[in-house]
């Protein structure tokens, strides 16, 4: 069998390991105004930048920014007209800097760029420095934001939007909360593994997902037991790294799919909702992608060889056993709301049409009422 051309866009630079973030002051000592978003925690490694250049920080970033945290931040941006931006923090800040950085000094908006290739360029240098283990958002080309009016998500994916530098510092994670360890953990883990069972899968991004995943069994249970387990947080963060490289060329699908109503419409934490959705997705494509489940299974501590039935049932207790809360009505869902949730979901064919195997609406309903 032929095998599909691909292109792959990584960071030009990219830095790993502990006091990693202060090599951005270095690398960036000719920056003249740097503009820095962060969330109100993340400001607080600022310093730690080691910037010499005149620093604004824009920190108004909430768990799931919207369209109007970005108009925001690119007003702050055409007051501060940066010749570097920096985001500092978790997938939502670094989605946020890169739209900022090719939206804030040119005549394109929002919705010119929504959609594949549609950035026209960048001006603006870009450093992202991750302070969780999670989206990879790092890593990639895309960016996700909230539009409040119509209750979704608009993805802008273009390769102007890769990052000059990116860094990943496992200090900057120690302070992370074990529940968002390892609900961002998990969500990593997603990225891979949807990428490595999607129609679009391919043997190089394969391996990418390979390495993510076997981090995560590894790593994910010790991150979270020991928030200052330098080696494991390492390992998430490279993890998480090469999950946003699966997304480039391959991308997610429907377990992605499924969880974005749950941001939108619940307001839920983009990790958390996709480990909630995680292991009904891994149990549902199983019929298709046995031997890939299989190793994903094998990764994870589970047997290689359960039904569906019990595959769910152990990759929930898997998620169960890191503290999340894995049932939707815990976390406010109404019954009689779950409908809406399907068809929306259901409704993003960018990802649902990458899923191994056909899921209708009703399917997506019954992953919902699973979880419920």
């Amino acid at each position: 069998m032929t095998i599909a051309p691909i292109t792959l866009h990584q960071p030009r630079r990219l830095t790993v390991g502990v006091g990693a973030i202060a090599e951005v002051g270095t690398w960036a000592a000719d920056a003249r105004s740097v503009l820095v978003i962060a969330t109100p925690i993340t400001a607080g490694f600022v310093d730690r930048l080691k910037l010499s250049s005149h620093v604004t920080v824009f920190d108004a970033i909430p768990g799931e920014p919207d369209t109007g945290t970005l108009d925001a931040a690119r007003d702050v941006a055409r007051h501060s007209k940066p010749d570097l931006i920096v985001g500092l923090g978790g997938g939502s800040v670094l989605d946020v800097a890169k739209l900022v950085a090719v939206l804030w000094d040119g005549e394109q908006t929002l919705a010119d760029v929504a959609g594949p290739n549609r950035v026209g360029g960048r001006r603006t240098r870009l450093a992202q420095v991750a302070t969780t283990a999670g989206t990879g958002s790092e890593a990639g080309i895309r960016s996700l934001i909230t539009d409040p009016g119509k209750g979704n998500k608009i993805a802008v994916e273009s390769p102007h939007m890769i990052a000059d530098f990116a860094v990943l510092d496992p200090e900057l994670t120690y302070s992370v909360p074990p529940a968002v360890t390892a609900a961002t953990g998990v969500d990593a883990m997603a990225h891979c593994v949807e990428a490595f069972t999607n129609r679009r899968a391919h043997p190089m991004i394969d391996d990418f997902a390979r390495m993510g995943f076997r981090l995560i069994g590894k790593y994910l249970a010790r991150a979270v037991k020991d928030g200052a387990d330098t080696q494991a947080r390492q390992g998430l963060m490279l993890a998480s790294y090469y999950g946003g490289i699966c997304l480039g060329p391959v991308n997610t699908a429907a377990g992605h799919a499924i969880a974005y109503p749950l941001g939108t419409r619940l307001r839920l934490p983009h990790g958390l909702a996709n480990a909630i959705i995680f292991p009904h997705v891994l149990a549902f494509n199983q019929s298709v992608a046995a031997g890939k489940t299989a190793e994903v299974a094998e990764a994870l501590g589970l047997d290689a060889g359960l039904s569906k039935a019990d595959l769910l049932s152990a990759a929930s207790d898997f998620c169960n056993g890191l503290g999340i809360e894995m049932s939707l009505a815990a976390h406010g869902a109404k019954a009689d709301d779950l409908p809406l949730y399907a068809s929306e979901a259901h409704a993003i064919r960018r990802l649902m049409d990458n899923n191994p195997i056909d899921m209708s609406v009703e399917d997506v309903l019954g992953v919902y009422r699973a979880a419920f």
